[in-house]
């Protein structure tokens, strides 16, 4: 009898010249241990569409991108584009239920945790929950998101120190995702994973998207109603759109 064939746990594809990954459900927490079982620092990119877009471009985020453990696509109209131009069925992820997801196989195997970001009482409380909901997980440090300058070297040589699986970094860190662009060579191994409103969420300032509103990929509103310069957009998914129909057509 023929060996079973068993499908990879991932499948990158390349769309729009920008590398996503599709992972089933039932394969993450093997896709997630493997990136751990590999002992040198990888990081977890939540890939949005306007992130795709500014990840066509040269420079250090294009870069970031394409040496990425997993590229995780949030957007539903990646899901949409990777299927017109593909045909391919990619899956797409709420973000704060992938980050709940890790923290889980994590605790699973007491593995640990560091948290960057956010003001001292959103990050102290976003630490008390995560140690109730999660309390084999070791949280092995933490600093606010307002830091100076001159604190950095301090922060990514407690990082370095700590070791920890996981590097959960969130809104208030100078430069956002980009802090881990530019320090991704001095930080530990591990797992480094950008999540914007995550410890908002946590420390229950801020609701999360309903799944009702995520799986009609409307959860873009609430964003744009705190910011509405989010409004202008539109014009970037119309070029979105533009792009779609050109690789269609032309087959690249």
């Amino acid at each position: 009898m023929a060996a079973e064939h068993t499908p990879p746990l991932r499948e990158r594809i390349e769309f729009l010249r920008v590398p996503v990954d599709i992972v089933a459900p039932e394969r993450l927490t093997e896709a997630i241990y493997e990136l751990l079982a590999a002992g040198t620092g990888r990081n977890i990119v939540l890939l949005s569409l306007w992130d795709l877009l500014r990840a066509r471009r040269s420079g250090e985020y294009r870069s970031f991108v394409l040496n990425a453990g997993l590229i995780i696509p949030i957007s539903k109209s990646l899901v949409s584009g990777i299927r017109f131009l593909t045909g391919k069925t990619a899956v797409r992820y709420m973000p704060f239920d992938l980050v709940i997801n890790i923290l889980t196989l994590l605790e699973n195997r007491e593995f640990s945790l560091y948290l960057l970001g956010a003001k001292p009482r959103v990050l102290q409380k976003t630490e008390k929950n995560i140690r109730q909901t999660f309390p084999g997980l070791r949280v092995v440090g933490r600093y606010i998101g307002a830091f100076k300058r001159q604190e950095e070297a301090t922060i990514l040589q407690a990082i370095r120190k700590a070791s920890p699986s996981l590097l959960l970094v969130g809104k208030g860190v100078s430069g956002g995702e980009q802090w881990i662009v530019k320090n991704n060579g001095q930080l530990s191994g591990g797992l480094r994973l950008w999540c914007s409103d995550l410890f908002e969420v946590f420390a229950e300032r801020r609701k999360r998207p309903s799944r009702k509103t995520f799986d009609r990929g409307l959860e873009w509103l609430g964003y744009c109603l705190r910011n509405p310069l989010k409004f202008f957009r539109f014009f970037l998914y119309c070029w979105y759109k533009m792009l779609l129909l050109v690789y269609r057509v032309f087959k690249k």
